[in-house]
């Protein structure tokens, strides 16, 4: 596969991923920080009984400037019906709450649902409000056509 063929995989994929994710609001962990902690945000109706995106973490400590430092992040995103679109991990990230805005120089893995999809790579920044996921570096695109 050429590089550009993989490069507009790699967008169409974090479209795809920001798409499911929405705008939806995060809600708030508690202040000085939590351990296997979870944060949830739901549809908008009719489906507001059903999770759209789901954060869960290790741990979160404050940081400066109202971040939380995020060890073993995780992301999943769900359609309307509940069935999983995508998962993304990190082993470290600084999360702005209240910005929806994920940042780290460490490692990201992303999934589709199914795991036919899979993006990695060193670097990125995800900006939840704005759909929008940057990975900066050493980026590796996986597709398998049968699974």
């Amino acid at each position: 596969m050429s590089r550009l063929a993989a490069k507009q995989i790699l967008a169409a994929g974090a479209v795809f991923f920001f798409i499911a994710a929405g705008h939806g609001q995060m809600q708030s962990l508690p202040i000085g920080g939590a351990t296997d902690f979870t944060s949830d945000a739901y549809f908008d109706a009719p489906y507001e009984q059903q999770v759209k995106v789901r954060l869960t973490g290790a741990q979160a400590a404050p940081l400066p400037g109202g971040l939380l430092d995020v060890k073993k992040l995780k992301v999943e995103m769900f359609n309307p019906g509940g069935r999983l679109e995508m998962v993304v991990r990190a082993p470290q990230c600084s999360y702005a709450p209240l910005d929806g805005v994920a940042r780290s120089a460490g490692h990201l893995e992303l999934q589709s649902g199914d795991g036919k999809f899979r993006v990695e790579g060193e670097g990125f920044l995800w900006r939840q409000n704005d759909s929008l996921l940057t990975i900066s570096n050493r980026v590796r695109t996986v597709i398998e056509l049968t699974k």
